[in-house]
């Protein structure tokens, strides 16, 4: 299981780095266009009724004409730096939420919380990566890095539960070894960039704390759907919003960041 993630993370990664830098961009937009529609009918497949497949697609539907709204009413600018803001606030509401887990979550919760989800990341990836591919590839590294550095260091030393009823493989000790490496990668972007430490270090920190957010934001929906992953796209790794729930929640807050101006 354990080589069969890291061949996965491997290819991911040569994929990744060929979509930021080696595709026509109109391609890369396309392949972040795929991702997040096949991370929207994954969520309509979380929702409680058991939906049928014309409804699931209505619902990935949904999220696409909510996207293309964005994008159409949404110019660069203060526009999008309060659509980030918003986005990022929404981030904070389920931190708030996870701490009153287990609450009871009404069917219409469930649509309303897939397109606060899916709708934001979509957007706000598109808008860092026509802004730097470099960025982009700093907010992935944060995200990797935190989950990977949870994943060694929990497998090692892990003991105290995070969020047991939630998802009970995520430790304190597992979060501690996130931060450190997302820790070695502000300062080693910081260094080779000449950027502000005392900048980068809280922000890639921050992102990364609230990069688990949105794992536990994700692992609610799926506990309460019965299932372990939310699909099976990437092997060893489950289905593409296994793999996005992390930035979804980074990069609304990432491009506020860049938006600023409080990171260049």
């Amino acid at each position: 299981m354990l080589k069969q993630r890291i061949l996965t993370a491997i290819v991911a990664l040569i994929v990744v780095a060929a979509m930021l830098f080696l595709l026509p961009t109109w391609a890369t937009r396309l392949i972040i266009a795929a991702l997040m529609v096949a991370a929207a009918w994954e969520w309509s497949g979380l929702l409680p009724g058991q939906l049928q497949q014309a409804q699931r697609a209505m619902y990935v539907g949904l999220i696409v004409v909510l996207v293309a709204g964005v994008f159409y009413l949404v110019p660069d600018g203060p526009s999008s730096q309060k659509f980030f803001a918003l986005a990022s606030a929404w981030w904070m509401l389920a931190f708030v939420w996870l701490l009153l887990h287990p609450t009871p979550i009404p069917t219409a919760v469930g649509w309303i919380c897939g397109a606060l989800i899916i709708v934001p990341a979509w957007f706000s990836l598109d808008w860092i990566f026509l802004r730097d591919g470099v960025s982009l590839l700093l907010l992935l590294l944060i995200v990797v890095g935190a989950d990977t550095g949870a994943y060694f260091s929990g497998k090692l030393f892990g003991r105290v539960k995070l969020a047991p009823r939630i998802s009970p493989g995520k430790t304190w000790e597992g979060v501690i070894g996130g931060m450190v490496v997302v820790s070695a990668l502000a300062v080693i972007y910081a260094m080779q960039t000449g950027g502000k430490l005392s900048v980068y270090l809280p922000l890639c920190l921050g992102i990364a704390v609230i990069s688990i957010v949105g794992d536990l934001t994700v692992s609610v929906f799926k506990r309460r759907a019965g299932v372990k992953d939310s699909g099976r796209f990437f092997p060893g790794h489950g289905g593409v919003l296994d793999r996005i729930d992390s930035i979804a929640a980074a990069t609304p807050v990432f491009a506020l960041a860049l938006a600023t101006g409080a990171i260049t």
